[in-house]
This record gives C-alpha cells, sequence and structure tokens, in this order.
C-alpha cells in the first residue's frame, strides 16, 4: 500500500505544480523533501496537498482521513518532511481505520 501512497502523492504534488507556480522536479521519489528547510512546498502549498491527498484517499479507499490533526503535527517527526513519511503516515491512519472499523 505503501507504494500506492507514493504514487498518488506524486500525482497530487503534480496537479498541485499546475495550479500553482512551484518547483516540482518531474522525477519525484520518497525521500523528495517537501516541507522545512529544503522543502519544495510552502505552508499554502502543504495545506493544498494534505487536502487533496485526503480527497484522494477518500475517492481511492472509501476511507476518510484526516492528515492534519493534533497526532500529526505533535510527532517528533514530522510527516510532511518527504513524500515517504507522509505516505508511511497516511499508510498508518489507513491500517488503523481498516482496524477499527
Amino acid at each position: 500500500m505503501s507504494t500506492d501512497l507514493v504514487s498518488l502523492i506524486v500525482k497530487a504534488l503534480h496537479e498541485l505544480d499546475g495550479q500553482q507556480t512551484l518547483k516540482i522536479p518531474q522525477d519525484l521519489k520518497r525521500e523528495m523533501s517537501l516541507f522545512g528547510l529544503d522543502g519544495i512546498l510552502d505552508s499554502l502549498g502543504l495545506v493544498t496537498l494534505v487536502v487533496a491527498v485526503e480527497q484522494a484517499i477518500e475517492d481511492e479507499w472509501g476511507v476518510s482521513l484526516s492528515l492534519a490533526d493534533d497526532k500529526a503535527l505533535s510527532q517528533r517527526n514530522s510527516p510532511y518532511r518527504t513524500v515517504g513519511s507522509l505516505a508511511e503516515y497516511a499508510g498508518r491512519l489507513l491500517q488503523e481505520t481498516k482496524r477499527d472499523g
């Protein structure tokens, strides 16, 4: 599922790039820094990406997740650091939702 989530995030980033003037490389990888000192997104871009990813997850798996909640914001290592860290965080939430629901 992690690979699917990485692909979903990459697709959302490319769609975001079409809407805003961002410097998003074509060959995005798991290690690509999203937010922070070396990140490709500013705070507005990050919020837009998170909303797009939440919607894409709901469209793909029929599960409504909140990727920007207190749990995400209070983690020692931000889930918004890289494409891979966001995919892993979303994957954990999906697993928890499936297990609990």
